[in-house]
C-alpha cells in the first residue's frame, strides 16, 4: 500500500480523498493555486504544494506541474478526483511514465470510452442496447439530415468528446438541423477542442439512471446498484438518489450485468460509471461511460456500505477487490443535493464571496461533504459547488422527510446558495411520488414562474426566474430557518409570529 498520495484536485472532493487516505494510513498531499491558498483541502492535508496562478489552465490543468509536485512531495500515487484532469488519458499516461500510480482506469480504456462514438461502438459490440443513431462523427449537415430522417425526429446532436451537459442540442424538425449542427460543432470545438458531432434519436421524457462499477487488475468487475440522476438543470445533475424509485431487482440485475459487460469489453479497471437512458416502458439504452469517480458517489456508499475511494486506492496499489458481486447488498435510501454558490432566485447566477455565517447540516443519517468553512472566500475561478448534502434513511419517504428537515436547518450567509431551491423541490408532490424525468426541473421552475405571475397570460421563460423569489421562500418555509443565538430567532418564535399574522 502507498505511504503518500497526491490529490490532483481541490474543494470537497480533495477533502473527501484526504480523509480516505488518513483512514488507510496514507499521508495526503494537496496542490493549490493562488486562489486556494486558504482552502480547506490545503488545511486538511499533511503537505501542500503551490502549482500556479488562480486560473485552472495555469494550475490544476497543467500536467507537468502536477507531476512535479508529486515528485517533490515523495508521493507514490496520484488521485485525480473528478473534473480537471480526471478523464484525461494523456495525464494518466504521463503519471505512469513518471513511475507513479494513477488512481483510475488505464489510459487505453479512458481513450476508448471518452469518445462517445467509440463508446457506443464498444457497447454495441458487448451486446448492450444503444439509442439509435450514428457510431461515427457526422461528416456534414447533409449527413446529419440523412441520419435524422432515418431515425426520425426529434433527434439529439451531441459533441463526440462532450461532457458536463455541454455540446448537446435537441432538434425537432428538418428546418432546425442546419443551424443546430453548426452551433453544436462550434460549442464542441470551444469546450472540448474537438468539433466532432454525432446524432442520436431523442427519447422523450426519459429517466437518467447510472450504474456504479469498480474493477481490479485480476478481471473482477462488480456493480454496486444504480443511481437516479434525472433531476437535471441544463443537462447537469443537481440531485441524485440511490436506489432509483423505478428500478426493481430484476431491472437492476439486467442493467448491472450489461454495465459489467461494457466495462469488460473496454478492458476497464478501477471505479467508473455506465449511464443509461430509461424510457417510459423501462427499456434502457447505453448513453456513455464516465471513467472516473462521480460527484454523486456518496449515495452509493451510504446504501451499499462500501467505501469507493478506499477501494479505488487498493485497486491502484495492485490489490484485488475486497468484495464480490454476491457481497453487495442495498439497504435503505440515500439522496444527495449539490449545494452551489448560486442565486436560485435570479436565474442561478454565480454568487462568489465570503461565507459570513454557516450552520452546517447535522443529525442522524446525514453526510456532509464540503470544501467550505466559515470565513472562506468562494472563488470566481472554479465550479461553484460548495458542498454535497446527503441523507440516508430506511425508506425513500423517510429520506425525503429527513432531507426536508436538514434543509430547513442548513444556513449559509454571505453568498447566495441553491438551498432555497432544494427546499421547494422536496415539497413537490411529483418528486415525492418519484414520478419525474429529465425534464422535471424545467417544468418545476416554469411552474414557479407561473405561480408567481398571478395568472398573467404573457409567455414566461426561465429567464424570468427572478420573479420566483417570493414563491421559493413561501413554499420552502424559508422564514422558518433555524437561527443561531447570534443570528436571530428560534423556530418556535417564528412559528408564533406566523400564527399571529394569520
Amino acid at each position: 500500500m502507498f505511504k503518500k498520495l497526491l490529490i490532483a484536485n481541490r474543494g470537497e472532493i480533495a477533502v473527501r480523498i484526504a480523509r480516505a487516505c488518513r483512514e488507510m494510513g496514507i499521508s495526503p498531499v494537496a496542490v493549490y493555486s493562488d486562489a486556494d491558498r486558504a482552502s480547506l483541502h490545503v488545511r486538511v492535508a499533511d503537505q501542500a504544494i503551490h502549482i500556479g496562478p488562480s486560473p485552472s489552465s495555469e494550475s490544476y490543468l497543467v500536467i507537468d506541474k502536477i507531476i512535479a509536485a508529486a515528485k517533490k512531495s515523495g508521493a507514490e500515487a496520484i488521485h485525480p478526483g473528478y473534473g480537471f484532469l480526471s478523464e484525461n488519458a494523456e495525464f494518466a499516461e504521463a503519471v505512469e511514465r513518471s513511475g507513479l500510480a494513477f488512481v483510475g482506469p488505464p489510459a487505453s480504456a479512458m481513450k476508448l470510452m471518452s469518445s462517445k462514438t467509440h463508446a457506443r461502438r464498444t457497447a454495441q459490440a458487448a451486446g448492450a442496447p444503444v439509442v439509435p443513431g450514428t457510431i461515427s462523427p457526422l461528416a456534414s449537415v447533409e449527413d446529419a439530415e440523412r441520419v435524422a430522417g432515418e431515425v426520425g425526429y426529434p433527434v439529439m446532436l451531441k459533441a463526440a468528446s462532450g461532457g458536463g451537459g455541454k455540446g448537446m442540442r435537441v432538434v425537432r424538425s428538418q428546418n432546425e438541423i442546419a443551424s443546430a449542427f453548426s452551433l453544436t460543432q462550434s460549442e464542441a470545438a470551444s469546450s472540448f477542442g474537438d468539433p466532432a458531432v454525432y446524432i442520436e434519436k431523442y427519447i422523450e421524457s426519459p429517466r437518467h439512471i447510472e450504474v456504479q462499477l469498480i474493477g481490479d487488475r485480476f478481471g473482477h468487475i462488480v456493480y454496486l446498484g444504480e443511481r437516479e440522476c434525472s433531476l437535471q438543470r441544463r443537462h447537469q445533475k443537481v440531485l441524485e438518489e440511490c436506489p432509483s424509485p423505478i428500478v426493481n431487482a430484476e431491472l437492476r440485475r439486467r442493467m448491472g450485468e450489461t454495465a459489467v459487460g461494457i466495462a469488460r469489453a473496454a478492458g476497464y479497471q478501477n471505479a467508473g460509471t455506465i449511464e443509461f437512458l430509461v424510457d417510459q416502458h423501462r427499456n434502457f439504452y447505453f448513453l456513455e461511460m464516465n471513467t472516473r469517480l462521480q460527484v454523486e458517489h456518496p449515495v452509493t456508499e451510504l446504501v451499499t456500505g462500501r467505501d469507493l475511494v478506499h477501494e479505488q486506492i487498493r485497486v491502484a496499489a495492485g490489490e484485488p477487490l475486497s468484495f464480490s458481486q454476491d457481497d453487495i447488498t442495498m439497504r435503505g435510501a440515500a439522496i444527495e443535493c449539490r449545494i452551489y454558490a448560486e442565486d436560485s432566485e435570479n436565474n442561478f447566477l454565480p454568487s462568489p464571496g465570503r461565507i459570513t455565517k454557516l450552520v452546517p447540516p447535522a443529525g442522524p443519517g446525514v453526510r456532509y461533504d464540503s470544501g467550505s468553512y466559515l470565513g472562506w472566500e468562494v472563488p470566481i475561478y472554479y465550479d461553484a459547488l460548495v458542498a454535497k448534502l446527503c441523507v440516508w434513511a430506511e425508506t425513500r419517504e423517510d429520506a425525503i422527510n429527513r432531507l426536508a428537515r436538514v434543509l430547513g436547518e442548513y444556513a449559509v450567509e454571505g453568498v447566495r446558495t441553491t438551498i432555497p431551491f432544494f427546499r421547494a423541490v422536496v415539497q413537490s408532490e411529483e418528486f415525492r411520488r418519484g414520478e419525474f424525468d429529465t425534464e422535471f426541473i424545467d417544468r418545476f421552475l416554469k411552474g414557479l414562474v407561473n405561480e408567481s405571475s398571478s395568472g398573467d397570460e404573457q409567455e414566461t421563460t426561465l429567464a424570468d426566474i427572478a420573479v420566483i423569489a417570493s414563491v421559493l421562500h413561501a413554499r420552502a418555509g424559508a422564514v422558518q430557518e433555524m437561527r443561531s443565538s447570534s443570528g436571530a430567532e428560534s423556530r418556535w418564535k417564528l412559528n408564533g409570529r406566523l400564527a399571529q399574522r394569520k
